[in-house]
C-alpha cells in the first residue's frame, strides 16, 4: 500500500510539474477539441484511487514517451492488474511532424485532458498535431467511431462546387487507399492534385497504427462519410474520429518535406477540370462540439456512387453549357450560372435523410415534397420532380426562372436548386405551417379551423392580395401564376400567407396583360370561364381565382365541395343567393363565432363576389383590392351574377387540355417561359 502511494504522488507531482510549465509558457500546438465520457469514478473509493493512480501512471508514460524518435509518432500502454482499475493510454502524432512537435502536443494533451475531463473514466483530446485518449477499456488494435469532431473553413467553393466536392470525396478516398496501405506501418498518406485549372487540393488521412488495413480503411470511409454534413461547399474541411483523421485544403497545410507513401499503381484517377474559380481569404468556424458519431460504412459502393455522380455531371455539364448558349430564348441561362442557387445532389440526400418517407410533407402529379434541414440547420422545403414525368423539365426551368426572381414577404421564397443526371429538385424556404386548405377544409378537426379566426382570415386575405400585386404590377416581371387556391397558399409561423407553387406560372413582358394558349393547366373551379373556354389568360384570370379563394375563406367550405350532383349550386352561386337575399353574413363560417367586423365581412364577400364576375371588364384589379382593404371608404362595385360552373365530382386537376381557338378572336400572345402543365406538390 505505501509502494502504491509513493508511486501515485510521483506521477502526481510529476505530472503538476507538467501542467505548470504548460500554464506558464504558452504551447505552440492548437488544441482542437475533447470527448468526455459520461461514467466517472470516485477518487476518494478504494477502486477509483487505484484507478486514478493507473491513469497518472499511463499518462506519464504517454508524456515520457513522445520524445522517442523510434515510436514513429505513435504509443500505447495500459496498467492495471484487475479489470476494474486498468486503464489504456495512446497517443497519435500526425505522420508529418517532428519528434519535438510531437513531444510538445502529448505534454500539453496530458495537461488539457485534466483540465477538460476530470475525474472521467475515458477521454479523448484533439489537437491539430496529436491526439491522446485514455479508457477503462482496451482500445488497441479496433476502430472505434464512438465520438468525433469535424472543422470546417466559413470560405464557400466558388464556380462548380458539385465539382469541387467531387473531385475531394475521390482525392480522400485514394489517399485514404494509400494510408491504408502502407508498407511503412505508419497508416498515414498525403496527396496533392488539381482542384481546378489554378487550383491545388491538398488531402490528408491518418489512422492509429495499431489497425489493420481494412479497419483503416473502414474507420477512413466513415469519417469522409460525415463530410457532406459539414462540408460540402467548404474550401476546407476535417474529421476527427477516435481512431483516424481526414483533412483537405486548398493550401499546403502539412510538411511536404516529410516521405510520401509510394503511389499506388492500382488507384483510380479522375482527369479534367471545370473552368476556374476565384478564392478569397479564409476563415475558420468556431469547432462544433463532441458529437455522436451514426453513419454507417460506405466502402467500395460509395466510390462507385461518386464515380458514377462523376460521369453525370460531366455528361449534364455539356447539357447545362448548351442550355447557356439558348439563353435568349429559353431564359434558364442566368439561372444555370448562379452558383450561389446551385445544391449538390449529397447535399440534398443528407438534408432529407436520402428522401425518406418520414420527412415527406406532400405529393402531387409531378413529384413529392420533402422536409429537409441544411447543414447550417436550416429547414427547408425540398420539391422533388418525378423522374417519369414528361412535362417536368420545362415545370421545372419554369420554376426556377420565376421564382427566383420573385422577392415578397407574400411569395414563397426559392433556395437553391439541383439538376444532376435525371434529377431535377428546387429547395424552398419551410413554411412550418403547411397550406390554408389544411386549416379551412378539415371538418374532422375543428380546433384548425377555430384557430382561423376572422382577424386571421382577413389578414390572409390581405396577405394574399398583397403577393398577387407583386407579381402582377410589382416585379420586374409581369407574371401571371394560373393556379391560385388553397392549396397552394403556405402559412408561416405567424399564419402569413405565402403565394407556392409556380410551375404552370406565366412570364408576360411588361406592357402585356393578356396572352392565349392552347393548352390549359389548372384547377377546376379556380379557372376563369375565358381561360377554359378559349385558352384566353391574364392577370384577370388570377383575380377570378383569387375572389374564389376569399369565399372559401369567409365561408370555410370548398368549392368543389358543393358539386355533388348535376342540379347543385357551386359556391359561386351560393355566395350570390346570400348577398342578393340582403343576408352576406349567412355566409360565414360558423366556427369563427361571433368574433368579427360585421363591415369587414360584408366588403369581402362583395370583393369576392366582384372578381369572379363572368365579364372580364367589370373584375376588379389586385391594386383596387389592396386599396378597398386598406381604406374602408373607398366605394365598392356592385356585384353582378357571376360565372357559374357544372361539373361532376370533386376538384379535377387539367393537364394540357387541348382547346380550339379557330372561332375565337386571337390576340397577340405574350412572351412567356414555357407551356407548362400543372403541379400539385406542397413545397411547404
Amino acid at each position: 500500500m505505501i509502494s502504491r502511494n509513493l508511486l501515485f504522488h510521483f506521477h502526481y507531482y510529476m505530472l503538476c510539474l507538467l501542467i505548470s510549465f504548460h500554464t506558464k509558457f504558452t504551447s505552440p500546438v492548437n488544441f482542437l477539441s475533447s470527448y468526455c465520457v459520461n461514467t466517472t469514478y470516485n477518487p476518494n473509493s478504494t477502486t477509483g484511487s487505484i484507478y486514478r493512480t493507473n491513469l497518472y501512471s499511463v499518462l506519464f508514460a504517454l508524456s515520457s514517451n513522445a520524445s522517442r524518435t523510434d515510436t514513429g509518432g505513435f504509443y500505447n500502454i495500459s496498467t492495471g492488474n484487475d479489470p476494474s482499475n486498468t486503464v489504456y493510454g495512446l497517443f497519435l502524432c500526425r505522420g508529418d511532424v517532428s519528434t519535438d512537435v510531437c513531444k510538445e502536443c502529448v505534454a500539453s494533451a496530458t495537461t488539457r485532458v485534466f483540465q477538460e475531463c476530470l475525474n472521467r473514466k475515458a477521454a479523448i483530446v484533439w489537437y491539430d498535431e496529436c491526439l491522446l485518449r485514455f479508457s477503462n477499456e482496451t482500445i488497441f488494435s479496433k476502430v472505434d467511431s464512438t465520438a468525433g469532431v469535424f472543422l470546417y473553413s466559413v470560405q464557400n467553393v466558388t464556380g462548380p462546387g458539385w465539382y469541387a466536392f467531387t473531385r475531394v470525396l475521390v482525392d480522400l478516398y485514394n489517399t485514404a487507399y494509400q494510408a491504408a496501405n502502407d508498407t511503412r506501418g505508419k497508416k498515414f498518406a498525403f496527396q496533392e492534385g488539381n482542384l481546378t485549372t489554378f487550383q491545388r487540393l491538398y488531402t490528408l488521412t491518418q489512422c492509429t497504427p495499431d489497425l489493420s488495413a481494412d479497419d483503416c480503411g473502414s474507420c477512413l470511409s466513415e469519417a469522409i462519410g460525415w463530410l457532406p454534413t459539414c462540408c460540402t461547399i467548404r474550401v476546407g474541411g476535417r474529421v476527427f474520429l477516435p481512431s483516424c483523421n481526414i483533412r483537405y485544403e486548398l493550401y499546403r497545410f502539412y510538411n511536404s518535406a516529410s516521405p510520401a507513401p509510394p503511389p499506388l499503381s492500382n488507384l483510380h484517377s479522375f482527369t479534367g477540370a471545370p473552368p476556374p474559380s476565384s478564392t478569397k481569404g479564409k476563415g475558420r468556424r468556431p469547432l462544433r462540439g463532441a458529437f455522436p458519431i451514426a453513419v454507417p460504412l460506405m466502402g467500395v459502393a460509395f466510390v462507385l456512387f461518386i464515380m458514377t455522380l462523376v460521369f453525370l455531371k460531366r455528361r449534364s455539364g455539356k447539357r447545362h453549357a448548351a442550355m447557356a448558349q439558348q439563353g435568349a430564348t429559353d431564359g434558364v441561362a442566368e439561372i444555370l450560372t448562379a452558383e450561389s442557387l446551385q445544391y449538390s445532389l449529397t447535399e440534398i440526400q443528407i438534408a432529407t435523410n436520402n428522401f425518406s418517407v418520414d420527412n415527406k410533407i406532400g405529393e402531387g402529379g409531378f413529384g413529392r415534397v420533402y422536409k429537409g434541414v441544411l447543414a447550417n440547420g436550416q429547414e427547408v422545403a425540398v420539391k422533388r420532380l418525378s423522374r417519369s414525368s414528361g412535362q417536368g423539365a420545362e415545370e421545372f426551368k419554369n420554376e426556377i426562372v420565376v421564382v427566383a426572381k420573385l422577392q415578397h414577404r407574400n411569395l414563397v421564397r426559392l433556395l437553391g436548386f439541383c439538376l444532376e443526371g435525371e434529377e431535377k429538385i428546387l429547395i424552398y424556404e419551410f413554411v412550418p405551417n403547411r397550406s390554408l386548405d389544411y386549416f379551412l377544409f378539415d371538418s374532422k378537426d375543428s380546433e384548425k379551423k377555430r384557430s382561423l379566426n376572422w382577424s386571421r382570415r382577413y389578414k390572409i386575405i390581405g396577405g394574399i392580395a398583397r403577393g398577387l400585386l407583386y407579381l402582377h404590377e410589382d416585379s420586374r416581371l409581369r407574371i401571371v401564376h394560373r393556379d391560385l387556391k388553397a392549396s397552394n397558399i403556405l402559412l408561416d409561423g405567424n399564419m402569413s400567407p405565402k403565394i407556392a407553387d409556380f410551375g404552370t406560372a406565366k412570364i408576360c413582358g411588361v406592357d402585356q396583360s393578356v396572352g392565349n394558349t392552347n393548352r390549359i393547366a389548372g384547377t377546376f373551379g379556380y379557372m376563369a370561364p375565358e381561360y377554359t373556354r378559349c385558352g384566353q389568360f391574364s392577370v384577370k384570370s388570377d383575380v377570378f381565382s383569387f375572389g374564389v379563394v376569399i369565399l372559401e375563406i369567409i365561408t370555410g367550405k370548398k368549392n368543389s365541395s358543393f358539386y355533388v350532383s348535376e342540379d347543385s349550386e357551386g359556391l359561386l352561386s351560393y355566395a350570390w343567393k346570400h348577398w342578393r337575399s340582403g343576408d352576406p353574413l349567412a355566409l360565414l363560417d360558423s366556427s369563427i363565432g361571433d368574433s368579427y367586423l360585421k363591415n369587414e365581412v360584408i366588403q369581402c364577400v362583395q370583393v369576392g363576389l366582384v372578381c369572379v364576375e363572368e365579364e372580364v371588364s367589370k373584375r376588379l384589379t389586385v391594386a383596387s383590392v389592396v386599396q378597398m382593404l386598406n381604406n374602408s371608404s373607398v366605394t365598392l362595385p356592385t356585384p353582378h351574377c357571376p360565372a357559374v360552373f357544372r361539373r361532376h365530382g370533386s376538384e379535377g386537376r387539367v393537364e394540357e387540355l387541348e382547346v380550339d381557338q379557330s372561332n375565337t378572336e386571337r390576340i397577340s400572345a405574350p412572351s412567356y417561359v414555357n407551356e407548362a402543365s400543372i403541379t400539385e406538390p406542397y413545397p411547404r
